[in-house]
């Protein structure tokens, strides 16, 4: 399909097809969920809440009766949850991609930590995805898989080195979130580098939604209930934002396009808005050194070394 012909109200076929989203019960998740089991795909959509997982799940099958979706609860802010989420996706067949989407977009005004002792933005957004992927990445070697790490635009404009990715000095909620989404492309960028390097057959890539909010996103009954004033704010933003389901396009297209490759960088052509296209991520997000020392941090924190040699050899089986 040319890149020039994508619509993300027709995506190619993905009938046997597994995927799995985080943080798929609300906003860019549950919307990327829908767009991807409309296509055929198999979803397992996760959250934290059981209650809200069924209520999106329910929402999924109201809009496209014949989607195949299942649940899992998974909290990527702890790796406690992130290793038995994973130990079930382990048991199953092989995997197709992986939306790490799951994200705090509203810090705390004060820095807070998990169970764990991390703080707990860049442990949501960061730190428990690299756990996900490498607890997952048998089963997604096996299924010659896809990753797109979620980042954010602001990371053009507030290039926060995170050289204390914990913030245990200088915490803000704004260099939280924004250090936390540098952190995440970086990730996703050097994921795709070492995978590459070791011959793992999984492509890592990058997207970002542009300037999405709820208040100008449909209304679905127990996924995106909008008052009256988040209405009215939000479409006096019209000329700079748009919905969660377009947000969402960007995400699914880098996860699903037969010409996106490992390593690129997709969000709205009008940066805040617009349709799905190729992207110039942010120069920070790029830095080898930062990335680097990003990953060393995380396999450190996390106690998963990525298990690459195994993952290369579920390649040579196929």
């Amino acid at each position: 399909m040319a890149r020039d012909d994508w619509d993300p109200h027709r995506l190619p076929d993905l009938t046997g097809r597994r995927y799995l989203v985080t943080g798929s019960t609300a906003g860019l998740g549950f919307f990327s969920t829908l767009q991807l089991a409309a296509a055929g795909g198999h979803v397992i959509m996760t959250g934290r809440n059981p209650n809200r997982l069924a209520s999106a799940r329910a929402a999924v099958l109201r809009n496209a009766p014949d989607a195949s979706v299942e649940t899992l609860l998974l909290d990527t802010s702890n790796l406690g949850s992130v290793r038995a989420a994973a130990a079930t996706v382990r048991g199953r067949a092989g995997l197709h991609g992986l939306l790490l989407n799951a994200g705090i977009v509203h810090p705390p005004r004060h820095r807070e930590t998990t169970p764990d002792g991390h703080e707990v933005v860049f442990a949501t957004n960061a730190l428990g995805h690299y756990a996900l992927v490498g607890e997952l990445l048998l089963p997604l070697a096996a299924g010659r898989g896809r990753m797109v790490w979620v980042g954010s635009m602001s990371t053009s404009m507030w290039p926060y080195d995170p050289i204390d990715p914990e913030l245990e000095n200088g915490y803000t909620p704004w260099r939280a979130y924004v250090q936390s989404k540098v952190a995440t492309s970086a990730l996703g960028f050097e994921a795709d580098r070492r995978l590459r390097a070791a011959s793992v057959p999984i492509a890592s890539l990058v997207a970002h939604p542009g300037f999405s909010i709820g208040g100008r996103t449909r209304g679905i009954v127990g996924v995106n209930e909008p008052s009256r004033g988040r209405r009215f704010a939000g479409n006096l933003q019209a000329p700079i934002t748009q919905s969660k389901e377009h947000g969402a396009w960007p995400l699914v297209r880098a996860l699903v396009d037969p010409e996106a490759e490992g390593g690129q960088f997709w969000g709205p052509a009008r940066v805040v808005a617009g349709a799905a296209r190729r992207a110039t991520p942010a120069r920070i997000t790029r830095d080898r050194d930062i990335a680097a020392r990003l990953w060393h941090y995380c396999e450190h924190a996390t106690g998963v070394p990525w298990p690459y040699l195994k993952a290369s050899r579920a390649r040579r089986r196929r």
